[in-house]
C-alpha cells in the first residue's frame, strides 16, 4: 500500500523546493525525490472538489442554476432516450409522430401533422424519420437507399445536440451502410460498411429528412425511396438493403403526457438532480468540463445527505426554468440580429461549449442541422418592431432574383406562440420550393400573405391564426451568401 504522507510535510516539500538550487548529482536525486512529492500533492488536491466538505445553500443554489442552465438540453435528449426506451414496437406516436424502440427507426411517409406537440418547430417540407440509437449498449447501422435527385439528409446528433456524421446530399454520400458507434467502441467493423462515424456520447439522434413536393404525385413517388431508409443494431446486419412498408405503420400510445399547446415537458426541475449523474455519465466532459462536471455532482452527493440542501437545489432549478430557460422559447430574446429584425445562429449542432446558444435552440426549436446541411432564420415582430399578431395583415416580399439562394429548397413556415402549427381551412403551414402554384408580381419579385383571412392572391396565402405567431425560414443546402448572413430574409411589412 501506498504510505500517506501527511499534509504538512507535504507543503514543506514544496516550499523547500521553492528555495533550493541544485548543483551535484546528490542535490539532482533529492530533487527528483521531492518533485514526486510535489506530483502526489497535486494529483490530490487539484481534480476536484473535496465531497467530504460541509458546503453552505448560497454555494449549492449557484452550482444548481448554473449546471440546470448548461445540462437542460442533454437531459433534455437523454429523457426522450427513456421514452424510446418504452415504445413496444416500431410504430407512430399518438399515430402521428415517429415512434421506435432504441436503436430502430421509425418513418412518416407524407408530411408531419400539424397536432404533433413532440417537436417544437415541425416543418411541412419533409418526410420525417426518427431512431435514437444506445450506442453505449450497440453500433447501429444507418441504412441510405439512392435518392437520385431529391434533396435529403440524416441528421446525427449526439447527446449534446452536436452533430458528428456527416450523411446527405450535400456531402455527396452515396447509397450504402454506415456504422454509428459510441465512444468506446473497439469492435470489428463488418465488411460492407461504407463509413464510421464515433459519438462522444452513448445517445445518438438519427433523424432522416427527405423533401417531398406539395403534389398527389410526388407524394406517389416518395414511398419507394423511403421505404428504403432504416436504422437497426450491428447484429442485425447481413449486407443486404432491408425494405419497410412506412405507410403501414401502428398508432401507438404515448409514454409520456402530452401539452395541449405547448412542447411535450421533458426536463423537470424536481427531477432534474435525481437525473443528472446518469446524464453526465452519457456524456464524459468534453475538455475542459471536467470541473463542471466534478462540482454540480459533488453538490447533488451533498444534497443526498441533507434534505434542506436538496430542497434549495430543486428550489434554484425551478427558478432558473422560469427566469433563464423559459424565456428562450421567444426568438426574439436571443440569437444573431440581422436586418428587419430577423436573427439567426451561426454554430447550430455545433454548440460545443457554447452553452447558452445550446440551450436557447434546445427550448426554442430542438433538433436542428448544421450550417451546411439547413440555416434558419427566426422573426416574431414586424418591420416596425411590433410582435407579430393575427389580428394584422403582413406581406413578405422577396425582390425578383432574391429569392433564398440554395442548393437544396426554401421555405417560410408560420407558428404559433408555442412554435407549433395551428389548423387551418386550407391546411398549409409553409409556403416555399415544395409549392408549385406560387404567383410572382409583374416586376419578378414574390409577396407571400400572413394574414387571417384569404386575400385575392390564394395561392400566395400564409394563414395566420389569432393571437401572437412566430415566422422561420428554412434555406436547405444554403449557399454561402445564406451561411455567412449576407443574404437575409425580407421584412415582415405590416399592411395598413
Amino acid at each position: 500500500m501506498r504510505k500517506t504522507i501527511p499534509l504538512a510535510v507535504l507543503l514543506a516539500i514544496v516550499f523547500a523546493c521553492n528555495e533550493k538550487k541544485y548543483t551535484t548529482s546528490d542535490t539532482a536525486a533529492s530533487a527528483a525525490t521531492d518533485s514526486t512529492a510535489i506530483d502526489t500533492v497535486t494529483r490530490r488536491f487539484l481534480p476536484g472538489p473535496d465531497t467530504a466538505m460541509k458546503i453552505t445553500e448560497a454555494y449549492a443554489r449557484t452550482v444548481a442554476r448554473d449546471a440546470y442552465f448548461w445540462a437542460w438540453p442533454m437531459e433534455n435528449i437523454y429523457n426522450r432516450r427513456l421514452a424510446f426506451k418504452q415504445a413496444p414496437r416500431v410504430g407512430l406516436m399518438n399515430g402521428v409522430i415517429p415512434f421506435a424502440p432504441l436503436n430502430n427507426l421509425s418513418m412518416l411517409h407524407d408530411y408531419i401533422q400539424p397536432q404533433q406537440r413532440w417537436v417544437a418547430c415541425p416543418n411541412q417540407d419533409v418526410v420525417y424519420g426518427a431512431a435514437i440509437a444506445a450506442l453505449d449498449e450497440t453500433p447501429v447501422i444507418v441504412q441510405v437507399p439512392d435518392f437520385g435527385d431529391r434533396f435529403w439528409v440524416y441528421q446525427v446528433v449526439d447527446t449534446r445536440t452536436d452533430a458528428f456524421a456527416q450523411i446527405g446530399k450535400m456531402y455527396g454520400t452515396q447509397p450504402g451502410f454506415y456504422l454509428l458507434v459510441g465512444p468506446t467502441w473497439n469492435g470489428v467493423i463488418p465488411k460492407g460498411i461504407t463509413r464510421v462515424f464515433r459519438s462522444k456520447t452513448g445517445t445518438a439522434f438519427v433523424v432522416p429528412r427527405v423533401f417531398q413536393d406539395d403534389t398527389p404525385e410526388d407524394r406517389a413517388a416518395i414511398q419507394k425511396t423511403i421505404n428504403g431508409i432504416d436504422v437497426y443494431p450491428l447484429d442485425k446486419f447481413d449486407g443486404q438493403a432491408k425494405t419497410q412498408n412506412w405507410s403501414a405503420l401502428p398508432s401507438l400510445a404515448s409514454p409520456v403526457k402530452n401539452d395541449a399547446s405547448g412542447e411535450t415537458r421533458w426536463v423537470f426541475p424536481d427531477k432534474f438532480f435525481d437525473e443528472l449523474p446518469a446524464v453526465l455519465k452519457d456524456a464524459p466532459p468534453l475538455p475542459g468540463e471536467e470541473a463542471r462536471y466534478a462540482q454540480v455532482l459533488a453538490v447533488i452527493a451533498a444534497a443526498a445527505k441533507d434534505s434542506l440542501l436538496k430542497k434549495a437545489i430543486i428550489d434554484e432549478a425551478q427558478k432558473a426554468e422560469s427566469e433563464m430557460v423559459s424565456p428562450l422559447l421567444q426568438f426574439r430574446n436571443w440569437g444573431i440580429p440581422l436586418a428587419s429584425h430577423w436573427t439567426t445562429a451561426n454554430n447550430c449542432a455545433a454548440f460545443g461549449t457554447d452553452y447558452f446558444t445550446r440551450t436557447a435552440i434546445a427550448k426554442s426549436n430542438i433538433l436542428v442541422n448544421v450550417g451546411i446541411e439547413t440555416k434558419y432564420f427566426y422573426q416574431d415582430l414586424d418591420a416596425a418592431g411590433n410582435r407579430l399578431n393575427g389580428a394584422n395583415n403582413y406581406t413578405v416580399t422577396f425582390a425578383k432574383d432574391q429569392l433564398p439562394p440554395v442548393n437544396g429548397f426554401w421555405s417560410l413556415t408560420l407558428y404559433d406562440e408555442y412554435h407549433f402549427f395551428v389548423p387551418n381551412d386550407i391546411k398549409r403551414y409553409s409556403l416555399g420550393t415544395k409549392n408549385k402554384t406560387l404567383q410572382l408580381n409583374p416586376d419578378g419579385s414574390l409577396t407571400i400573405y400572413v394574414q387571417a383571412n384569404a386575400p385575392a392572391q390564394r395561392d400566395n396565402w400564409l394563414p395566420a391564426p389569432k393571437g401572437n405567431f412566430s415566422l422561420y425560414l428554412r434555406a436547405y443546402g444554403p449557399k454561402e451568401a445564406v451561411i455567412n448572413n449576407t443574404w437575409t430574409p425580407p421584412a415582415v411589412v405590416k399592411v395598413k
